[in-house]
């Protein structure tokens, strides 16, 4: 998240769910054992740096912002010209949770958390493009397979990214933009790997891009918000796992413009 950040401020959330909101299911909770529905609350959350000393109260009300729920985060810019947020995550977000990539040598910047009885499978990270000094560090593509512990056959995917600053925002430098439509590029790639084999598809980001869409541009894949640069997308399977957008919030970090933006889905073997 290089650049000016008052510049980026209008930029962020930029406005409500493209989906809308609707009225959660009453009495819902984690599982419906009418209709086997589970509720999968899914979070993006940068934590930003300009007010260093409100990254662990951002962090507590990331993991405590869908009540007693315990959310699935796609997290960007840690420890990313900055340091301590590792144990942030680990203190406020505990052993009920495993963050993959948290500490991998590369692509720790976006790592992702998930609670039990979700379990991660085949994590993998995406060498999306290098470095450019004073403008971004090198940039990510981290993903992980989803598997629910009592039903193996109720998966997943997550994908976690952030790309560059400048490109498609703030200064809007073209100079940049072979970078991040790399990026991009990649990003596709990966979503429809996974969408070969059938699995569904949950991306988040933040995307540096008030007008970005979707990664892979097919008609299939659905935006939770269509405005700011911080997005939750999702694109089907093939049919054996469904997946349904129940509501929309955000929780309030206070760290510099970005909230972090939140979708409430429910899921379940077809």
């Amino acid at each position: 998240m290089s650049g000016n950040l008052s510049r980026r401020r209008a930029l962020l959330l930029g406005g409500g769910a493209a989906l809308g909101t609707v009225a959660t299911v009453a009495g819902l909770g984690p599982a419906s054992a009418a209709t086997d529905w589970i509720r999968l609350p899914i979070v993006t959350a940068n934590i930003g740096r300009k007010h260093l000393g409100a990254r662990d109260a951002a962090i507590h009300a990331v993991r405590h912002g869908v009540g007693e729920d315990r959310p699935l985060v796609g997290w960007q810019e840690i420890s990313e010209q900055d340091n301590g947020e590792e144990a942030m995550i680990e203190k406020h977000f505990g052993n009920a949770y495993r963050t993959a990539f948290l500490r991998d040598r590369k692509s720790f910047r976006v790592p992702i958390s998930v609670p039990r009885p979700w379990q991660i499978v085949n994590p993998k990270h995406t060498f999306a493009h290098g470095g450019i000094k004073g403008v971004t560090p090198p940039r990510w593509i981290n993903e992980v397979v989803v598997r629910h512990e009592s039903n193996p056959n109720l998966q997943f995917v997550l994908i976690n990214t952030h790309y560059l600053f400048g490109a498609y925002n703030g200064a809007t430098r073209p100079d940049l933009r072979d970078e991040y439509d790399h990026h991009h590029s990649v990003h596709k790639q990966r979503v429809l790997a996974h969408h070969r084999q059938g699995r569904l598809v949950i991306w988040t980001a933040d995307t540096n891009n008030p007008h970005y869409a979707k990664a892979t541009g097919r008609q299939a894949e659905k935006q939770v918000f269509d405005k700011g640069i911080d997005r939750i997308n999702w694109l089907p399977g093939d049919g054996s796992v469904k997946l349904e957008l129940r509501h929309t919030k955000s929780v309030d970090m206070r760290v510099d413009g970005h909230d972090a933006r939140v979708a409430i889905f429910r899921i379940r073997p077809a």
